[in-house]
């Protein structure tokens, strides 16, 4: 089954946040509690409560009907640069490039990393917090930052000699790092991006965990927004300016996301050759500086508005793709993200 996803940009005391409103089968769902949404940066963000107690950390908990929480969760992210290389020194040149493909080079290459670390636990009656941010930031400095910031991964970090250091098994290098921390919460996700086009998500939900791959694409593409069952009056009320005959365009940015395990000889989730090839082919390179309404075969005759695109989208990548394919992300302009995703 998959939901499709509206998602527009708004702010609340300051801080940017995504409204959300899921759509599925059962009908539209009512936007998440802002408890639910988490700042990049802090502590989960709580809806302005005025009054006697607004404020006092002892009433954080009580405040909160018990009904109304899943879960807490606290997210920081920290940044550190590595080098690493696609190459074993124990296979020739040729199974070099036979495995590795076009990354194959016995030379390392580098990257910037943005580590998004999630953890859940309770609110502490006390402190009114899931976790005090500086407990987080020494445990992520002293096993993470410090030990990889700077380094060529394959001749310093042992794990590496063994292993190639791809994105997908450096996620797991940092799960298994942090498994030890002493912080009273549990850890639920970790996001490493190795760069903005690309990234890596673990998640645990109990005691499963996943792994998901998301890489980025863009296009640039026009459409009109149009029901030829409508009056003018009507079309122009639904649709306002984006009814508008001439048409009107955007940049669309594509994340494709897929589902599964590092290869154990590549250390990939996927073949990234055979990922770009494919979507480029069934997607980019068929919408890219198109009229969606009237050169998109499949477009043709229905309203291409996002929720529609992304849905047409998900249906000609389902099944062709080297990897389970989980969600389909279409960002129209920076204030609006549509997603399909399998339930």
């Amino acid at each position: 089954m998959e939901s499709v996803v509206r998602h527009r940009r708004g702010a609340s005391h300051g801080i940017p946040r995504l409204a959300s409103i899921r759509v599925s089968s059962q009908g539209l769902e009512p936007p998440l509690p802002a408890l639910h949404r988490h700042a990049v940066w802090g502590r989960p963000t709580r809806p302005d409560r005025r009054g006697e107690g607004h404020g006092s950390p002892r009433s954080a908990r009580s405040s909160i009907p018990e009904a109304e929480v899943t879960c807490f969760k606290l997210t920081r992210r920290v940044v550190f640069s590595c080098g690493h290389r696609y190459w074993s020194d124990r296979l020739t040149a040729d199974q070099n490039r036979a495995r590795f493909g076009r990354f194959a080079s016995p030379f390392n290459h580098g990257h910037n990393y943005v580590l998004d670390v999630t953890a859940q636990g309770p609110i502490d009656p006390e402190t009114g917090m899931v976790l005090n941010i500086k407990d987080l930031d020494r445990e992520l400095q002293s096993r993470i930052v410090g030990p990889l910031d700077q380094t060529s991964l394959n001749d310093e970090i042992p794990r590496f000699q063994r292993c190639p250091p791809t994105t997908e098994n450096l996620t797991l290098y940092i799960r298994d790092t942090l498994a030890g921390w002493s912080l009273p919460v549990q850890l639920t996700r970790l996001r490493l991006e190795e760069m903005p086009t690309l990234w890596c998500e673990w998640h645990r939900t109990g005691d499963q965990e996943r792994m998901t791959l998301t890489r980025s694409y863009e296009f640039a593409a026009s459409h009109r927004l149009h029901n030829s069952a409508l009056s003018e009056e009507r079309n122009l009320e639904l649709y306002g300016k984006c009814w508008n005959p001439a048409g009107h365009g955007h940049n669309y940015v594509l994340e494709i996301t897929l589902e599964g395990d590092p290869h154990p000889e590549t250390g990939m989730l996927v073949d990234l050759e055979l990922f770009d090839r494919a979507v480029h082919e069934i997607v980019v390179d068929r919408y890219d500086h198109k009229n969606l309404n009237e050169d998109v075969p499949e477009l043709q005759g229905l309203i291409p508005t996002s929720e529609v695109v992304a849905q047409k989208i998900w249906e000609a990548l389902e099944g062709t793709l080297p990897a389970k394919l989980v969600r389909v992300r279409l960002l129209e302009t920076a204030r609006n993200a549509f997603e399909v995703e399998r339930q």
